[in-house]
């Protein structure tokens, strides 16, 4: 979270930090947002923002507030963005950890990686809920468009 708010700040964006794990925290978070007249809200992906993600996605319409996750099934469910890891390539690599340990690879021998693969998903439905235009050359980049 450091590194996001250092790269705000170089462009001249403000942030607040607003920590939230369940139903409750999470609508508080959103009302404190409401109330600071945030234009956007970055969620960070933890078990709790995972669990709740239809919830958020619930909220930031309710809000009136565009969102981007780090999971990539939140827009699925109505959120208005992801950038994330592409989660079946992450499985297809542990399945590669796995076949090497059951060849007889060290655990402890095994390098440990970093994801390689993002996709960048859209839901242009929430986008015109919350009143947005999404750009021609984001939606080209985008990996996956929902209707």
């Amino acid at each position: 979270m450091a590194e996001a708010a250092n790269f705000a700040h170089r462009l001249g964006v403000e942030t607040h930090s607003l920590g939230a794990a369940t139903d409750t925290e999470f609508a508080q978070a959103y009302e404190d947002a409401t109330r600071w007249h945030a234009d956007a809200m970055l969620i960070l992906t933890s078990p709790a923002s995972v669990v709740a993600e239809k919830h958020l996605a619930e909220l930031a319409i309710r809000h009136h507030l565009p969102t981007m996750h780090g999971f990539s099934e939140y827009p699925a469910v109505g959120g208005l963005m992801s950038y994330a890891a592409n989660v079946p390539d992450l499985y297809r690599r542990a399945a590669t950890y796995v076949d090497k340990i059951l060849r007889g690879a060290s655990p402890a021998d095994l390098p440990i990686e970093q994801p390689t693969t993002f996709e960048l998903v859209i839901n242009l439905k929430t986008a015109r809920a919350l009143g947005l235009t999404i750009a021609p050359s984001l939606l080209a980049r985008a990996d996956r468009v929902i209707e």
